[in-house]
């Protein structure tokens, strides 16, 4: 049974609660990816969604080791760690956002574990397709230009696509290394902005 929860703004426009998932992928608490994924989160309570937040940075979460066994248990991934605990919270959202760090011009490795055990989600054996249909890209790191994050944001496209997801937004600030830089520029502000306009 489908169950669709409204939600009435200040001017009382009706809109649709959604289940906003924020995958973090710094393993760096309280860094300055993590208060960019924060200000989205307090944007999007702000508009009425749900949301909730994964720390992929500071889980165990073994690669996908391509053993084809997706689905032979009662859950997307055979391999027990942290994955298992986020397999539920990705089957519930209606948006993933991936709050990460720039490592070498990509993602952490403890994130793109995570991502990389998604594939049970795309196999022909799949139980519980994902209904994720938007998606989000919260990124920082220290060096200057914007072009550093070329091939972070390629990669981030070309998942959303794979996944058949829109992209509704991306925000990719340098120049930020020390925990809090991010609070001298107007990233959370935007941050926040871009979750309470999902």
């Amino acid at each position: 049974m489908l169950v669709l929860y409204l939600y009435y703004n200040k001017s009382g426009e009706e809109i649709e609660v959604k289940k906003i998932l924020v995958l973090t992928g710094s393993p760096r608490k309280n860094g300055n990816s993590d208060l960019l994924a924060e200000a989205f989160i307090e944007g999007a309570r702000q508009a009425g969604h749900e949301t909730a937040k994964f720390k992929a940075g500071l889980k165990q979460i073994q690669g996908c080791m391509a053993c084809k066994a997706c689905w032979s248990k009662d859950r997307a991934c055979v391999i027990k760690d942290g994955f298992t605990e986020l397999e539920p919270m990705l089957e519930a959202a209606d948006m993933i956002v991936f709050a990460t760090p720039l490592y070498w011009f990509g993602m952490p490795a403890q994130l793109k574990a995570a991502i990389d055990r998604f594939y049970a989600y795309k196999s022909d054996a799949c139980r519980r397709p994902l209904k994720a249909s938007e998606c989000v890209l919260l990124a920082c790191g220290n060096d200057e230009g914007p072009e550093i994050f070329d091939g972070l944001i390629a990669s981030y496209k070309s998942m959303a696509n794979y996944l058949d997801c829109k992209d509704r937004g991306i925000i990719a600030v340098n120049g930020v290394d020390s925990i809090g830089d991010i609070k001298n520029t107007d990233a959370l502000e935007r941050a926040k902005k871009l979750g309470k306009s999902i």
